[in-house]
């Protein structure tokens, strides 16, 4: 998920894994976006340096959050260091997430501005519950919760969202999808093939 404004690259990282490959980010059409993906099921070195990959990825896209189909691992894994309403900043990774929304008289919408990094440049409103909850494993395997509102609230439904193949773009009606593509392609040259490795 991109920010606005942009965090902080140069911020300390936190329980993310560390000296990893900034790769290419993946674009808006691949297949490996629009399908669910593959369960983590070994936690290893392997694991371990696709996300530090991950993570040094989001850090030079000024991003908040990332998924690992975003550089094209079909994998059902994101990591995030992202700001609550309150300024707290969270960090983690989440295996195999599960996102809880709240129902009912708890549920309130937010309308924000959403952006993606695989969709580089381009921001829309996209209403989301306004708080989340997010389980899963992290990285050892251990369970794992992450929960929280403004921002943050948005980072982990967007994530989550990326892991069974769906973009934020699927959200929008077809006004607001095609304002969100014209904003990109008004943006395509700061974001050339291979960005932002």
């Amino acid at each position: 998920m991109s920010s606005q404004p942009a965090e902080d690259p140069h911020a300390p990282h936190g329980p993310l894994p560390e000296r990893g490959t900034v790769r290419p980010i993946i674009r808006w059409g691949e297949p490996v976006m629009h399908h669910p993906n593959q369960t983590v099921t070994q936690f290893d070195d392997a694991l371990r340096s696709v996300v530090a990959d991950m993570v040094a990825t989001m850090y030079a896209a000024d991003g908040v959050g990332l998924a690992a189909c975003q550089i094209g691992v079909d994998l059902a894994v994101f990591c995030f260091d992202c700001p609550d309403e309150s300024g707290r900043r969270v960090v983690g990774v989440v295996c195999n997430p599960v996102v809880e929304l709240p129902e009912g008289r708890d549920r309130s919408l937010d309308d924000s501005d959403e952006g993606c990094l695989s969709f580089p440049g381009a921001f829309e409103e996209l209403a989301r519950p306004d708080f989340a909850t997010v389980t899963g494993t992290g990285l050892e395997g251990e369970p794992v919760t992450f929960a929280g509102d403004g921002l943050l609230a948005r980072c982990l439904q967007h994530e989550t969202d990326h892991t069974v193949g769906t973009v934020f773009g699927d959200r929008l009606g077809n006004r607001a999808r095609k304002k969100l593509t014209k904003e990109q392609d008004r943006t395509a040259e700061d974001f050339p093939p291979g960005w932002p490795a």
